[in-house]
């Protein structure tokens, strides 16, 4: 009898500390993701800060397109309008929103960017020159924090699915991640004219 306590105690126990390796692995993928989401609010949040010292500057040049301004001053507005926690990462609703809201901006910027090439004056000034080397470094910086999110949450929503953890992340609540997704006009190639 005590053999038989002894061998289901020693199971119970091993069955434990199996539970707790995992729960604990899934944890730190877990940190690892929002860690990741950091990041990638870190460089939008950098961005955002850029966006009204670049309108400043292309506002001093005369005749510059008014709807141009108009679409980058609204695009940030919405952005900085969105409340953006951890929280987002659980709501893939929540989620799409924010992704489509930083896509609205970056079209905007490259539209403004783009008109700006017209305005040889604008390109000229140093100011403008170097708000516009910060925001390129700036958006390059956000597409390699999103694909580092990705890839973090790649890796955790592949170890929540895997057997047997699955079994220990649906005991203790774990969900999937969303991803970052391309805007749909992405998909095409773009037109170029000469």
């Amino acid at each position: 009898m005590k053999t038989t306590l002894a061998v289901v105690a020693a199971l119970v126990v091993v069955v434990g500390l199996w539970f707790m390796g995992i729960y604990n692995s899934l944890v730190n993928r877990q940190e690892a993701v929002k860690s990741a989401w950091s990041q990638v609010e870190n460089v939008y949040q950098r961005r955002l800060d850029l966006v009204p010292n670049l309108v400043a500057t292309v506002k001093g040049a005369a005749g510059f397109e008014k709807s141009t301004i108009t679409a980058v001053t609204e695009a940030r507005s919405k952005v900085g309008s969105l409340t953006v926690d951890k929280a987002v990462l659980d709501d893939p609703a929540r989620f799409k929103k924010f992704a489509a809201a930083q896509g609205e901006l970056s079209g905007a910027l490259s539209r403004l960017l783009a008109v700006a090439e017209n305005y040889p004056q604008l390109k000229a000034t140093e100011n403008f020159r170097d708000l516009q080397v910060q925001l390129e470094g700036t958006e390059n910086r956000i597409a390699v924090e999103r694909r580092a999110f990705n890839e973090t949450a790649m890796a955790y929503n592949a170890a929540i699915r895997r057997m047997p953890a699955n079994i220990v992340a649906g005991f203790g609540g774990f969900q999937a991640r969303p991803y970052f997704e391309a805007e749909p006009e992405a998909r095409k190639a773009p037109q170029v004219g000469f």
